[in-house]
C-alpha cells in the first residue's frame, strides 16, 4: 500500500466496511419474501467480500473488494392466483434466509461498536498523554 496506517485509519476503514456489510444485510432483509415471475428475476442475497490492506509498519485494515450475489437458488412456489405467476402458475421467492441475515446484522453491529470503542479509547489515551505533558 505504501503508507503507514494510524489507529484512526484502521478503525475508520473497518467501520466503513461494516457499514457496507450492514447496508447489504438491510437490502437482503428488505427483499426477503419478495417474489418474481421467473427464476432469473428473483432476488438473491448480496454479500460483501473484504480484502486486507497492509501498511508499511505491518498494521492491517480491511477494504470492501466487491459485492457478490449469492449462488443460492430462489424457491419455486405454486401460486396461480399471484399476478406475477408464470404460465404454469409458479412464482419464485427471494433466496434470502431471514434468520441468517438477522444474525449477520447483529454481528455487524457488534463489529462496528467494537471499532467505535477502539476510537474512543485511542482518543482518551492521546488526550491523557497530552494532559500529562503539560
Amino acid at each position: 500500500m505504501g503508507s503507514q496506517l494510524s489507529i484512526f485509519d484502521i478503525s475508520g476503514r473497518a467501520m466503513s466496511a461494516q457499514m457496507v456489510r450492514l447496508n447489504t444485510t438491510a437490502s437482503n432483509l428488505a427483499n426477503a419474501g419478495s417474489v418474481a415471475g421467473s427464476e432469473g428475476e428473483a432476488f438473491r442475497a448480496l454479500k460483501p467480500v473484504f480484502r486486507t490492506i497492509i501498511g508499511e509498519n505491518g498494521t492491517a485494515t480491511v477494504k470492501v473488494d466487491r459485492i457478490e450475489t449469492s449462488a443460492t437458488n430462489p424457491t419455486k412456489k405454486h401460486d396461480p392466483g399471484h399476478p406475477l405467476a408464470d404460465a404454469d402458475g409458479n412464482v419464485w421467492e427471494a433466496a434470502v434466509d431471514s434468520a441468517q441475515e438477522m444474525v449477520e446484522m447483529m454481528e455487524t453491529s457488534r463489529q462496528y461498536q467494537n471499532n467505535v470503542q477502539v476510537l474512543q479509547t485511542a482518543k482518551s489515551l492521546i488526550s491523557e498523554t497530552l494532559r500529562l505533558g503539560q
